[in-house]
């Protein structure tokens, strides 16, 4: 590797980590005057997960074809006189109705984790009944389930339960006519929100929401003791002569119906890694409204567009919750070697019965929580308000901290902090604007770094760093927006070294809502790829 390459070597382990940053941007030297608004970019390539399933990272599951002895793996929990008949045949589990007047299963799948999707894949149903999906409290008879009920060979309501201290306090039945479902042949599909969740039926891969709950004021199970306690069932009921053959359960962590919130995974001073020839960012999994989404992280090699999901973090503020926080700025901190950042408290809004608020949280992992399911340690900054979408540098010039922000001031207004260190003892010293502002980035472009925040304003502004005075507008060929759909998006533009096709990238989104959803959801969006030249 030579000196003229845009990289700083750094080695964690047996992880060779580069980071964008040194002599060259894209190809032109560091003394050239770069301004963002003199580059174009144009739109590459789109795309939207839903439930993806070959980016889904397992957690439980029972695949019929290679359970050897099924008692044994996946145990039923009814008592032998209820139990249904149930055998492995030609690739699925087979539920038939037993001898007795009640025939049920409950087969054990898993532990449960707050934020994963729960499936069942239904192959044929005969005759009448109910297959589920359960949380089951193995120290109570506590239990969350979602139950697909079938009559007379279709599938017709889904019914949702929550059951406390012997009490359904919960109940919920969706007609399933509604939603133009007639396939025996679908997946019941649950997606966990933390303190709720939403109900699908997926045919000939579509998934469809059918209904959706919130029973925080009844379960905690952000808990992490609450919910070491809970375990993934299967579950059938039938009655006379029916039968069901299930092709698959799984249990998995997923990117739900839609991504958002894009930011490049960086070291202290904001340069971006490509780690393995792929950049690292951390995006928003959506659930529903504002206490639902979860922090996922997801790569991507720049020369095409194979977006891979990576992982999911939760964090951890000591009071023995697991909390799902977003929009955050991950960056790995090249002396100590620690995984630090900084969040938004959004985990706040679900916290029914506690004194809580919204606030910007600084985090912190020894472990990199690029991958996987991971657990990182929060606390607030300190600074009072409702702010969101933090992106910090550290800026070695100055030997100061800048954290950039959407300040609520009136709406989200963008406004630059500071500070002598990166998790407290902020100071404003910008801003906040005068313009609807979110998604804040500070990027080098050339020799002179830049602030950058999406807009209600049908436009990505240019700021100048630190003091954010105007310079411009972002050049964008074909944006993620068109009349019907809002134009707050997310800028997140990055610089190549030499050898890509083009000097810059950007990973945009949409702000489309899934289908279906109560109104004053937050369900957007689809990924878009962007090169960026210079005019």
């Amino acid at each position: 590797m030579t000196h003229t390459e845009h990289f700083s070597r750094r080695t964690l382990g047996t992880i060779t980590i580069w980071m964008l940053g040194g002599l060259i941007v894209g190809g032109m030297a560091i003394g050239q005057d770069i301004r963002p608004e003199q580059i174009q970019f144009r739109r590459q390539a789109v795309r939207r997960m839903v439930f993806d399933s070959e980016q889904a990272i397992p957690l439980a599951g029972l695949s019929p074809s290679k359970a050897i002895d099924l008692d044994l793996m996946h145990p039923d929990n009814v008592p032998a006189s209820e139990r249904a008949v149930c055998r492995l045949e030609s690739g699925h589990l087979i539920v038939k109705a037993g001898q007795s007047e009640r025939s049920l299963t409950r087969r054990w799948i898993g532990s449960v984790n707050p934020f994963a999707t729960y499936e069942v894949e239904i192959a044929s149903i005969i005759g009448n009944g109910a297959v589920g999906i359960r949380l089951d409290d193995s120290g109570s008879t506590d239990f969350l389930e979602a139950e697909l009920l079938f009559q007379n060979d279709r599938p017709n309501q889904v019914r949702w339960t929550t059951h406390i201290d012997g009490n359904d306090v919960q109940s919920h039945v969706w007609n399933l006519e509604d939603h133009q479902i007639k396939k025996a042949s679908c997946v019941l599909r649950v997606q966990m929100a933390a303190v709720g969740a939403n109900v699908f039926i997926e045919t000939s891969g579509r998934s469809r929401l059918i209904g959706y709950i919130d029973f925080s004021e009844h379960l905690e199970l952000r808990d992490k003791a609450v919910a070491f306690r809970y375990e993934f069932m299967a579950t059938a009921n039938l009655k006379d002569s029916s039968e069901i053959k299930i092709r698959r359960v799984t249990a998995a962590i997923t990117p739900g119906t839609g991504q958002a919130d894009i930011r490049a995974i960086t070291d202290e001073q904001g340069r971006p890694l490509l780690d393995d020839g792929r950049l690292w960012f951390t995006v928003t999994i959506r659930g529903r409204a504002l206490p639902h989404p979860a922090q996922g992280v997801f790569s991507l090699n720049p020369s095409v567009f194979d977006l891979r999901f990576e992982g999911l973090i939760v964090f951890d503020m000591g009071d023995g919750l697991l909390r799902n926080e977003l929009a955050s700025h991950l960056f790995r901190d090249s002396t100590t070697g620690q995984w630090r950042g900084w969040t938004t408290g959004f985990s706040a809004f679900g916290s029914k019965g506690r004194n809580e608020s919204k606030s910007i949280l600084a985090v912190h992992s020894d472990r990199d929580p690029r991958k996987g399911y991971s657990i990182m340690k929060a606390r607030p900054v300190g600074i009072d308000g409702a702010h969101e979408d933090p992106h910090g540098v550290y800026d070695s010039r100055d030997g100061k901290w800048r954290l950039l922000l959407c300040e609520n001031a009136g709406g989200y207004k963008a406004a630059m902090w500071e500070s002598d260190h990166w998790d407290h003892g902020y100071q404003r010293i910008a801003g906040p604007v005068e313009v609807d502002s979110t998604g804040t980035q500070i990027q080098h472009f050339g020799d002179k770094r830049f602030a950058l925040f999406g807009s209600a304003d049908r436009t990505v502004y240019v700021r100048s760093y630190p003091d954010l005075k105007p310079v411009g507008e972002l050049q964008i060929y074909r944006p993620p927006w068109n009349d019907d759909h809002g134009t707050r998006i997310w800028p997140n533009v990055i610089p190549l070294p030499s050898g890509y096709p083009a000097p810059y990238v950007a990973l945009m989104m949409d702000r489309v809502n899934f289908p279906g959803m109560p109104k004053r959801n937050w369900t957007y969006g689809a990924l878009y790829l962007y090169y960026g030249n210079l005019k």
